[in-house]
């Protein structure tokens, strides 16, 4: 038996079966460790906690140069900043294709500079080289570190029943946000030149750093945040999924009271997917004492990013699941992301016309 996706991440099944067991020397200063749900792990060294991610490198050309090199940049820091400390540190790997240009190569590595230093981010090593065999999108892979105190991050293990469930800007924000740059005329022909222009503003909302750096402010722990996840894949749903099983709890979730940002749910009944299970970078789900919840969706809708709670952590017993229509019912991950599916008929089906 396989239980290797035939693209993209892996299974929990395959991941608990060939990682986890093999996870090398067992070090003291680990806090937390690589797990479903989580997206750092966490070495504390004296009073000092260290949270650590690591990703490939994800430059994708069709984006244009500048729009792929923000988006790289924005995912690596995306992961690190749920932890609740801020970006520190930057080690990267650039395995770049021959056809690279030395101007191409600017244009990334100048974008990436001026990202880092908006955030706060020193690039402290790295590797430079172009192979043959090496090709867009994937063209290295990074590291990016975040530091604070023992006391400031924040993981699914400080998670409590009670806990509420806050989500920022809703879901589908990457799917809607690639096709709406790499579409245009596709959009532009069937809901309008207005409604494509906005539309191309999702695209640097696929970014949860400000909403993380942002959320954490009104406290953590007992003060406030419990945990944060960024909902990539498998979107809002995998999400919930994945955070409840992180912190060994159950969820209950009203659909009705997710948000939605301008244009996403046109976009996801264009192309014919499901916005809740569709890949979602720049939606960030938080778990937030009850007494904290209201302060923080204040915060959040102050600083301009839409955000709502959508529901509760609840007992392990009564599982996982979402209110719709009224009705209550168990929430499965949906483990196969409807996007790139969409995205593939998508390109056969329109790629000529943005030629």
């Amino acid at each position: 038996m396989n239980d290797l996706p035939e693209i993209g991440k892996i299974s929990a099944e395959a991941f608990n079966k060939l990682i986890f067991p093999h996870l090398g020397a067992v070090r003291p200063e680990v806090a937390v460790g690589p797990q479903h749900g989580v997206d750092v792990g966490i070495v504390e060294i004296g009073n000092r906690a260290v949270a650590i991610t690591t990703d490939p490198v994800f430059i994708v050309r069709e984006y244009g140069l500048e729009r792929a090199a923000w988006f790289a940049i924005h995912i690596l820091a995306s992961d690190v900043v749920t932890s609740g400390l801020p970006p520190a540190y930057l080690a990267i790997d650039l395995n770049l294709p021959l056809s690279v240009t030395e101007k191409e190569l600017s244009t990334i590595w100048t974008t990436i500079d001026k990202e880092c230093k908006k955030m706060g981010m020193a690039i402290v090593c790295g590797h430079t080289a172009r192979y043959d065999n090496c090709n867009y999108p994937m063209v290295g892979g990074a590291t990016v570190l975040a530091i604070g105190d023992v006391d400031d991050y924040v993981t699914p293990r400080f998670c409590r029943e009670g806990d509420q469930i806050i989500i920022t800007k809703g879901p589908a924000i990457e799917a809607a946000g690639i096709f709406a740059t790499m579409f245009p005329k596709y959009l532009t022909k069937t809901l309008g030149p207005e409604f494509s222009q906005k539309a191309q503003g999702l695209f640097y909302k696929m970014s949860v750093v400000d909403d993380a750096l942002t959320a954490v402010k009104i406290g953590v722990r007992d003060a406030g945040i419990s945990a944060m996840h960024d909902a990539t894949e498998c979107g809002v749903y995998g999400g919930i999924f994945e955070i409840a099983q992180a912190a060994a709890l159950g969820a209950r979730v009203n659909v009705s009271r997710i948000l939605f940002e301008d244009c996403v749910q046109e976009i996801c009944d264009l192309f014919k997917i499901d916005p809740y299970k569709s890949i979602s970078e720049g939606t960030l789900i938080i778990t937030c004492r009850e007494h904290k919840a209201d302060a923080l969706t204040n915060r959040l809708n102050e600083s301009g990013i839409k955000a709502s709670i959508v529901g509760e952590l609840v007992s392990a017993k009564h599982g996982i699941s979402v209110i719709e229509d009224n009705k209550e019912k168990k929430l499965e991950h949906p483990r196969v992301d409807p996007f790139w599916r969409a995205f593939h008929d998508a390109l056969q089906n329109y790629g000529k016309l943005e030629r």
